[in-house]
């Protein structure tokens, strides 16, 4: 068999079973401690793994500007934040398991912000390319063009110029 034929069985495996592909993407407040942010994050893992998910691929949290700022709850009072540790997990998991998540992530104080949606196994982000330099070589030098400009200027004497100066500089 083919691997495309292989991919289209076990996606319709997955079907049959009842298994979606998902994504969670979440923004995690900023007053969080950096060495605090993995801890964060297993806790996301562990309710994906508690519904029997099994993970795809997974971007880190980084923290980012975001693009406006997002209002928290933090106990009493509102929060304004402009930024934000940013990152995402793809999995394979059970229908069910969307509403539980969501509803995980939300009381989570330390997520300002998710989403969750269906999505495909293959990855399906564009990559950068990145620039590449080029030498070019010139066969001909190019000869500067020599431009004649009038001399419209009207003499000056010191004189004049010394008057001037010291109006200039009195004031």
């Amino acid at each position: 068999m083919t691997d495309a034929t292989n991919t289209e069985i076990n996606q319709n495996d997955s079907i049959e079973a009842g298994l979606r592909i998902y994504e969670v993407g979440y923004h995690i407040v900023p007053t969080v401690k950096e060495e605090n942010i993995e801890s964060v994050v297993a806790s996301i893992r562990a309710h994906i793994e508690k519904a029997a998910g099994t993970f795809v691929s997974e971007g880190a949290p980084v923290l980012t500007k975001l693009a406006y700022g997002m209002t928290a709850r933090e106990g009493d009072r509102n929060v304004e934040y402009d930024r934000g540790y940013f990152g995402w997990i793809k999995f394979e998991a059970p229908v069910a398991i969307t509403e539980t998540l969501d509803e995980t992530l939300k009381a989570d104080t330390n997520i300002l912000r998710h989403i969750i949606f269906r999505t495909v196994r293959e990855e399906t982000r564009a990559r950068m390319k990145i620039p590449t330099l080029r030498e070019v070589r010139r066969t001909e030098v190019a000869k500067p063009i020599l431009r004649q400009v009038e001399d419209t200027s009207i003499p000056v004497s010191e004189v004049d110029l010394d008057k001037a100066l010291e109006i200039l500089t009195t004031e």
